[in-house]
């Protein structure tokens, strides 16, 4: 009676234990892609848009400029010089010496680009810029493409801790939290399980929040996210409407 009792609740027994098994497999749920390490990323677009950008300077004549253009050039110049030192192919060798150097000379080109779409504005409002419609056009375009370049690199540089921090995944850095959500990362079966945004990403970003004046499919998590974001849109909408707006009075 015993025994027949025994080998009726053996199954039972058997069954529990895989069980108890198998719990702590699915308790363990996977890493989010952000905090998972993934492949160095390339520096190259970052160095292909900060010569872009010095380019776009250069195209504005002197005479056109409202402000000059020499010292956001000369910033540029060397924010694309350090950067390419540190890690010229891909983002492998963390520095926090030159991260905050680029992040300095990041924030003064920031500034100055900011300051050069004040000085744009007061002028416009006051009537002092000439109707030579070259003034208008050649320096609200270089001060417009300048905004989108300068803050992807910030939105890329600081989002997760930079793009090391991102590569390298959890273990380093205690940052866990990123700036932004991208569609990738909320929903896994978009992209590879160890995705990592990368500059472009974050170039993309920078260009749909001046265009369409707020967020798309990339969701800003952080008040830093969103303050950037705020700032940025506020040089890009008051550039733009003010220069649309003198630029069809003048070529009326």
């Amino acid at each position: 009676m015993d025994q027949d009792s025994d080998n009726a609740a053996t199954p039972q027994r058997r069954s529990d234990v895989s069980s108890a098994e198998r719990q702590p497999e699915q308790a363990i749920e996977p890493l989010p892609s952000w905090l998972q390490p993934g492949n160095p990323e390339s520096r190259w677009p970052i160095f292909i848009a900060l010569i872009a950008a010095m380019a776009f300077q250069l195209a504005v004549h002197p005479r056109y400029a409202v402000a000059p253009r020499w010292p956001l050039i000369t910033m540029e110049a060397l924010l694309l010089i350090g950067l390419a030192i540190i890690n010229p192919n891909h983002s492998t060798r963390p520095s926090q010496l030159a991260q905050t150097i680029s992040l300095v000379l990041l924030g003064a080109i920031t500034l100055d680009n900011a300051a050069s779409a004040f000085v744009l504005d007061y002028r416009i409002i006051n009537g002092d810029v000439s109707n030579d419609a070259s003034v208008l056009l050649g320096s609200g375009a270089a001060i417009f493409l300048t905004n989108i370049i300068a803050f992807g690199i910030w939105y890329s540089e600081l989002d997760l801790g930079g793009p090391f921090k991102r590569g390298a995944g959890h273990t380093v850095g205690k940052r866990r939290t990123p700036d932004f959500m991208f569609p990738q990362t909320e929903k896994g079966h978009l992209a590879a399980t160890n995705w990592k945004p990368q500059f472009v990403d974050y170039l993309y970003v920078s260009f749909t929040n001046v265009v369409a004046f707020s967020p798309t499919d990339t969701m800003p998590l952080t008040h830093r996210a969103k303050a950037l974001m705020t700032l940025q849109s506020l040089v890009a909408v008051s550039t733009l409407a003010l220069v649309i707006a003198r630029a069809v009075n003048v070529l009326k």
